[in-house]
């Protein structure tokens, strides 16, 4: 749990951001400029469905408390969750992560339980959202967000804005029919480009190569001090990666591509994504790398509560990001701390 210094001169009114994963939940609390209050994660509860909402309630609940904050101040909440939440019935589809929430209204159910507006998007929409606001994405208007790590999804912000498509699916392209063969029903399930760049696949590249079963950071490691295998399995999930971005460059046209997730972040992949892209192609965006890391998500929600609270973040007021009091509180502080109990 983290707590950060409150000025008095912030205008009135809170707004909390909630990134849901299906292992973990990162939460924040802000005044309506951005300053981060409190914050805290814990782990995911087993159970999903109503007993998630209700631990979420619990843990925004206790970051007011903890930053001196009556509830009654908060204005709005913003929650990613690993699927496509459904505008009109406020379900969540295709989030295997986290199970049940397809079975209730969630937006519904929090705003109940937390007794103003909340508004649901996908986690990597929110992480978009984040970089836009105070990230990689910050300086550009039409850009998309790649996020590459146990799966692969992408959020999308053109003219400034998110894009979330007719369903509220729209960057779904872990279904691009690239990688693997997309007319196998095996590779239908996660998408033909999920089944070919996820870190499962990462790993099993490495495993044909040298007959070892060993994680990501490990590969990405080995590859640092030299390891060919290494060096090569990265290389081909740099490839399968600049192919994606290549389609979604013929179709949306961002100035910017940017890589985030537990893989994408890495800045070992930047510089082989950005020669197979070259490769590919003479007319290219800009490839970079995720600058907030795992916690674009969070301050995505906090950016996207912070509108439906009626505060329009837009352009960051600070281009420099030294400059940005949000960003310094995450430079000073870096890590969470399992909530008591």
């Amino acid at each position: 749990m983290a707590e950060h210094p409150h000025t008095s001169s912030a205008p009135a009114g809170y707004v909390t951001g909630v990134d849901l994963g299906g292992t973990k939940v990162l939460a924040a609390l802000a005044d309506l400029t951005g300053h981060i209050v409190a914050e805290d994660v814990l782990a995911t509860d087993p159970r999903g469905g109503t007993a998630v909402a209700a631990q979420i309630d619990t843990l925004l609940r206790g970051l007011a408390r903890r930053g001196g904050v009556d509830w009654s101040q908060v204005r709005a909440t913003a929650v990613g969750l690993p699927g496509a939440p459904d505008p009109e019935t406020g379900t969540v589809g295709l989030s295997p992560n986290v199970s049940e929430l397809g079975a209730f209204d969630v937006r519904t159910e929090l705003t109940r339980r937390l007794g103003h507006p909340v508004v649901l998007d996908n986690d990597v929409n929110m992480a978009a959202a984040g970089e836009r606001w105070l990230g990689s994405g910050r300086t550009h208007r039409h850009f998309v967000f790649v996020a590459v790590g146990t799966g692969i999804g992408m959020g999308i912000v053109l003219d400034g804005e998110l894009v979330r498509g007719a369903r509220g699916a729209a960057g779904e392209i872990s279904y691009l029919p690239l990688g693997t063969d997309p007319f196998d029903p095996a590779n239908q399930i996660r998408g033909a480009l999920e089944e070919a760049v996820a870190g499962s696949a990462l790993a099993a590249r490495y495993r044909t190569a040298t007959g070892e079963q060993v994680g990501v950071p490990v590969i990405f490691d080995r590859a640092a001090a030299g390891d060919q295998a290494a060096r090569a399995a990265i290389d081909e999930e740099a490839r399968l990666i600049a192919l994606a971005a290549v389609a979604v460059t013929a179709v949306l046209d961002p100035e910017a591509v940017v890589l985030g997730g537990g893989i994408g972040a890495r800045v070992e992949l930047v510089e082989p994504v950005r020669r197979w892209v070259a490769a590919l192609s003479a007319d290219v965006p800009l490839i970079k790398t995720s600058q907030l890391g795992d916690r674009a998500g969070v301050l995505g929600a906090i950016a996207v509560a912070r509108q439906e609270a009626g505060v329009h973040p837009g352009l960051p007021p600070h281009p420099d990001p030294a400059a940005s009091p949000v960003v310094f509180e995450l430079r000073r502080n870096t890590s969470f701390e399992p909530a008591e109990g």
